[in-house]
């Protein structure tokens, strides 16, 4: 118990973020810019997590963008009021990630990042369609599940077809409508109603994909675009999965290594991961960490591997994966399971599965077998099977051509990546990051944090740096900014379990 409360004291001192066309509707010409929310849309709030009254809407959008007079679906939004009355005409819209995850869930912990942008700048959360209060497709909660169930694909698959066959029930069950790009016309409705000539955009994780997206479609509309975590539509989410999450774990692996502390006490690391893989499956018993019951299952190798890739996102958990398997190589497998859930314990991070596959159904698993990531030694497919049989029988949208390129970047653009994600790494924003600075690369900028994970603008000096992008004046002084402190943000040092001393006899 010590050990958790430790390991998650200090998961949570590292603020990781957890964690990716038909045609348009409407152009959305710009809008005069307003000084506050239309009181017509919005009305006062209080939000869970938040002290301070808030203002929340809702605009009505079809389901079908082919047919607006046919089902209806809400956008329900958040807005944070600037703090000032003199404030900026320009809001912060906060894209989330997943896909499935809801923006307005993760509202209070991301204001505490965008803390200084709300002092002149009202910050807007959107659920996008799908998601949160938005037309909802949510499958069963999963947190609580047994060990056995969690980990087990094939049981997966059947939640996932039970959720699949229940959501098509729905009167917004259409699962071939909620595309990236059709979502992307809901959130430009919401800034005409909103009544902002342009705002700002900050996008985490698939929040990237979305940013890319809406960027594409209304550049004018854009005035800053902040990127963390990249994952660019050519990105074929299933099979970089594998080989971004073995580079992470190897990584991870090599950095006990070159540690005094951590090579000392564990010598063999590399072995001992290697010999449990080799060893499953293997029968458990270990006491689950949510619902501390007593549980016994047969751990098989696609389930460890699952149960160490979520670890990987932060490095404060990750600097705790050399005691967890090496205690896992003695037959004690109670850290390993506790860390594979310890990220996906709060509400915020519950992805709405149903959009999630819709989302990757249409935009990522047609282009498989075309993807040039080569399978992690480790992880080999497996992701990309499952996948591959969730949407056989998935309603898809249809993907236009121009969604998976990235034009010429028309305003100043900042992407951000942690050298030790393992789901977007620097690779894929040194790609978007090519594409985006056309001829004029002095309106892009990739900062890479070599020691962070899995989203960087809440890791040290970060925060700062993403207000001075956005608040700079011109767009001559939004770039590029000043990094280097983000250089020297250093990895956690491995999690070194207490020994107890040995007590001289007399």
């Amino acid at each position: 118990m010590r050990y958790r409360k430790q390991l998650l004291h200090r998961a949570a001192c590292a603020g990781a973020t957890l964690g990716l066309a038909l045609s348009l509707a409407f152009a959305g010409k710009p809008a005069a810019a307003a000084s506050a929310p239309s009181k017509s849309i919005t009305s006062p709030c209080r939000i869970e997590g938040m002290p301070n009254e808030l203002q929340c809407g809702s605009i009505q959008r079809p389901l079908n963008p082919a047919e607006p007079a046919g089902t209806q679906i809400s956008i329900h939004f958040l807005v944070v009021p600037a703090m000032a009355r003199n404030k900026q005409p320009d809001p912060v819209l906060m894209l989330a990630g997943g896909p499935g995850q809801s923006a307005i869930a993760v509202a209070p912990m991301m204001m505490s990042r965008l803390a200084r942008l709300n002092n002149r700048r009202d910050i807007v959360f959107i659920d996008q369609r799908g998601t949160g209060k938005s037309a909802p497709l949510q499958c069963a909660d999963e947190r609580e599940l047994p060990f056995e169930q969690a980990l087990d694909a094939s049981a997966q698959l059947k939640r996932l077809e039970t959720c699949r066959q229940d959501l098509a029930k729905l009167p917004h069950g259409d699962l071939r409508f909620y595309s990236t790009t059709i979502a992307m016309q809901d959130f430009e409705a919401v800034r005409v109603a909103l009544g902002a000539a342009q705002w700002n955009l900050i996008g985490a994780s698939y929040g990237t994909r979305a940013g890319l997206e809406y960027l594409r479609l209304f550049p004018v509309q854009v005035r800053r675009t902040v990127l963390d975590g990249v994952a660019p539509p050519d990105m074929v989410l299933p099979a970089s999965f594998s080989t971004d999450g073995q580079a992470a774990l190897d990584a991870s692996l090599r950095a006990c290594e070159k540690e005094p502390a951590c090579a000392q006490q564990f010598p063999q690391l590399r072995q001992q991961w290697a010999g449990l893989l080799h060893s499953m499956p293997r029968q458990l018993s270990v006491k689950h960490p949510l619902t501390g019951q007593d549980e016994r299952f047969t751990l098989s190798r696609d389930m460890l591997l699952r149960s160490v890739r979520l670890p990987l996102y932060a490095p404060a958990l990750t600097s705790a994966l050399p005691a967890a398997i090496h205690a896992a190589g003695e037959g004690r497998f109670e850290s390993l399971m506790g860390l594979s859930g310890a990220l996906a314990s709060s509400k915020s991070s519950r992805l709405a599965m149903g959009m999630h596959f819709s989302v990757v159904c249409a935009e990522d698993v047609p282009r498989l077998d075309k993807a040039g990531d080569p399978p992690g030694a480790d992880f080999g497919r497996g992701d990309a099977q499952l996948y591959t049989q969730v949407c056989k029988d998935w309603p898809r949208a249809q993907i236009a051509a121009e969604f998976f390129s990235m034009p010429p970047a028309p305003s100043p653009v900042l992407l951000l990546s942690g050298g030790a994600d393992p789901a977007t790494p620097p690779r894929h924003g040194e790609r978007a990051a090519k594409a985006l600075a056309g001829a004029n690369p002095k309106l892009v900028q990739h900062i890479v944090v070599p020691e962070a994970g899995h989203g960087v603008m809440g890791v040290g000096c970060m925060r700062e740096l993403l207000f001075r992008f956005i608040d700079a004046k011109t767009d001559a002084l939004a770039l590029p900014q000043d990094a280097a402190c983000a250089s020297k943000i250093p990895r956690p040092g491995a999690f070194l379990p207490v020994q107890a001393s040995k007590v001289q006899q007399p």
